[in-house]
């Protein structure tokens, strides 16, 4: 169905986490402060009923300790760990928390990091990332799939305080021999949980500090050696040690967050028309499956299927969404279900199940998995309507009532109803999933979700990751932000966003941040241009230009992005009146001659981006985004960067894109990098610069701190530039 185009609301900063309750929250928690100077005047009981044991509310939960070392605020947490934050195997996680103390001693923390058989992964010490505000981060990377834990644990930090005063003291000439005295017997302390080598080297510094022959500053300057320095930082002494709470983090494969996708309807794939009767005669999924090759090569690693399922005959649309069809018009397959069979049923002009099993290895030679759309709706043919009628909303005069979301109709399609017997509509579809995995499907796109129960999606993706963990679930929903959000915490892995509707400088800046920090913690976005649903005014109007820039953005602007098929056809025409192509492939075959592929010069870009992805690492990253300053109010500059020890090669990798926004007019302008965001430190006043290669065309090109670009939609839309010194 035809999405809305809502718009998100004012974002709070990134900076500041889900976590901590606002104050007017807290004061509302704690209750009115208590009279201070007199007890309080009794109050008259009224007489009430008690209430049975089984509706008494429950008693108020103990306070949990705070410890000597408070730790707050901690981040990714979602709804006080109500959900389990998102991560992903191989991706650095930031872990953040507010770690405070009474008085002046320092403090330290730690991010631990626990696995699913509560074995510590890692102990990983935070550093300070907002001096000041106490707000400490840490970066952690779990390294298989499973139900994780952290927490942060905060600490005195004795051998800190000591260097501190010590360092004072001794250039100042005060207690210099007291604080000799401590500093060896803070260090025996640190030593005794260390391992023979680091505690070697602090053993030797407390000889330095006890001996007399040699001066304060020489005994300082063993103390706090690179040799100690080092083997505290590996085993640091943790007085007053003051745990958070253990909060989860779902731990899902590479695919849930690094995605390639290529849509098909199979149908149109090999269709073709009768020369005797001039009828249009279906394609098939082997049809379909001699047409992997040319997806592979376009470097795609997902193939997604729309339905396969029966097409109901009653009140089947016809082309261009008619309500009535013509003879051999194959009707809208999100219309499911006829006397052949339901969602576990194949079309039978699409083949069998062997059919499926050999699409599905065939395109597991070829290195891409299978996606199916999910669509949790039925036609007025469906089996389901006969044997569940209760599945259905039966208006007053007795007819089901059909899909609407008006102004639109979808009088092909009756929506499920949840109310009448949840647990029987959970068990059917339950059923359905499970055909389809065991015929190789590993993801599901699933239709308008925000359309069904949160706790029917909740329950079931976690009793399929229970027995599938490999198996990942699309959210299609463009709907309210907030229900966006709460479909991915419940257990959606990925999901659709507006990126659709982002097209200016501003929205875009904007949004790249948005997905990569405001919401990752509880959805992975997915970027797609068009679909077979939207085709928005800036691609109906833009042409070819358009088309490439907005591939460029989506394939680099997300770790997953996708095209539906045509895309390298630059098919823009509108039916009128929609944002959506005329000619729409969900109502007629759609064969498609890809021998222009190449002339149009889509495919090459798309190859391109898809070698790129491939390539760099920071590509396939969602929390390592910068956006850049230009010039120009149609130049967008943004980069990506890994730093080495969160790069699966050990090197730091970069990637910088720019991109002309205007389909019809050559731009050029300053391109203002933040040498920081991308972990670089050249002194352009020396004359220092870098060099950088265009991933789309090979092109080198030096550059400082401030390029100057120029791009034309008729030569070049964007750049796309690993950084290589």
């Amino acid at each position: 169905m035809s999405p809305k185009k809502p718009r998100t609301p004012t974002h709070v900063p990134a900076s500041r986490e889900a976590g901590a309750p606002a104050d007017a929250r807290a004061r509302q928690d704690r209750g009115p402060e208590p009279t201070r100077d007199r007890a309080p005047e009794p109050a008259a009981r009224p007489s009430l009923t008690p209430w049975p044991a089984s509706a008494r509310p429950p008693a108020p939960a103990p306070f949990a300790p705070v410890g000597r070392i408070p730790v707050v605020e901690v981040y990714p947490v979602i709804e006080d760990g109500r959900w389990p934050a998102k991560a992903t195997v191989g991706e650095a996680q930031p872990v953040r928390a507010t770690v405070f103390r009474e008085g002046h001693d320092l403090l330290g923390a730690s991010a631990v990091l626990v696995r699913p058989d509560g074995s510590v992964h890692s102990t990983t010490r935070m550093t300070d990332i907002a001096p000041g505000l106490d707000r400490l981060e840490a970066w952690v990377t779990p390294d298989a799939p499973g139900d994780w834990t952290f927490r942060v644990e905060g600490w005195s930090d004795a051998v800190g305080t000591w260097v501190h005063d010590a360092t004072v003291k001794i250039e100042a000439g005060v207690d210099v021999d007291l604080m000799r005295a401590e500093g060896a017997l803070v260090l025996a302390r640190a030593a005794e949980a260390m391992p023979d080598d680091d505690a070697a080297a602090l053993r030797s510094a407390i000889d330095a500090l006890g001996d007399p022959s040699l001066g304060a500053a020489e005994a300082m300057a063993r103390a706090t050696s690179d040799a100690v320095t080092a083997a505290l930082a590996r085993t640091p002494l943790r007085d007053m040690l003051s745990p958070s709470a253990d909060y989860p983090l779902q731990v899902d494969r590479e695919r849930a967050l690094v995605g390639a996708w290529y849509e098909i309807f199979p149908r149109s794939i090999g269709a073709y028309r009768d020369p005797v009767g001039g009828a249009m005669v279906s394609g098939t999924l082997r049809t379909a499956e001699a047409d992997l090759d040319r997806i592979a090569d376009l470097g795609f690693d997902v193939v997604y299927l729309t339905p396969i399922h029966p097409i109901g005959l009653t009140n089947r649309k016809g082309r261009n969404n008619t309500l009535t069809a013509l003879e051999g018009d194959p009707g809208s397959p999100y219309g499911i279900g006829s006397p052949d069979g339901g969602h576990d049923a194949i079309h039978p002009d699409l083949g069998s199940f062997d059919d499926l099993d050999h699409f599905v290895a065939r395109a597991r030679e070829l290195g891409m998995e299978v996606a199916l759309d999910v669509a949790l709706q039925a036609s007025p043919d469906h089996p389901w309507v006969r044997s569940h009628p209760e599945w259905f909303t039966t208006r007053a005069d007795g007819t089901i009532a059909f899909a609407e979301n008006p102004p639109k109709k979808y009088q092909d399609i009756y929506p499920l109803n949840f109310d009448n017997d949840p647990d029987g509509i959970y068990a059917a579809v339950r059923d359905v999933l499970q055909v389809w995995i065991d015929h190789g499907v590993t993801l599901f796109r699933v239709d308008n979700p925000h359309t069904k129960p949160l706790d029917f999606w909740q329950r079931i993706i976690a009793d399929v990751r229970a027995d599938h963990p490999d198996v990942v679930f699309l959210s299609e929903a463009f709907t309210r932000p907030a229900m966006m959000r709460t479909l991915g915490a419940v257990g959606f892995h990925q999901s659709y966003t507006y990126f659709t509707w982002r097209t200016t400088k501003e929205e875009l800046q904007e949004y790249l941040l948005e997905t990569a920090y405001e919401t990752s913690t509880h959805m992975r976005p997915a970027f797609w241009p068009t679909t077979h649903d939207i085709l928005t005014p800036y691609m109906q109007q833009g042409g070819a230009a358009a088309f490439a820039v907005r591939a460029v953005l989506a394939a680099t602007g997300a770790p997953t992005w996708g095209i539906y098929s045509g895309y390298e056809l630059v098919e823009n025409v509108p039916r009128p009146g929609a944002e959506e192509q005329v000619d729409n492939e969900k109502y007629e075959y759609k064969p498609r001659d890809h021998s222009q592929d190449e002339v149009r010069g889509i495919a090459p870009l798309l190859r391109s981006l898809n070698a790129a992805r491939n390539a760099h690492p920071a590509l396939r990253r969602l929390r390592n985004v910068a956006v850049h300053g230009t010039s120009s109010d149609t130049l967008l500059a943004f980069s990506r960067h890994l730093p080495a020890e969160q790069s699966p090669t050990g090197e730091a990798d970069t990637v910088i894109v720019v991109a002309n926004l205007d389909p019809y007019t050559t731009r050029d302008g300053i391109v203002d990098l933040d040498l920081a965001a991308l972990g670089l430190d050249i002194d352009e006043a020396a004359g220092e610069t870098i060099t950088v290669r265009d991933e789309l065309d090979g092109a080198v090109y030096t550059w400082g701190a401030h390029p100057y670009v120029r791009l034309s939609p008729s030569e070049r839309m964007a750049h796309v530039l690993a950084v290589v010194r």
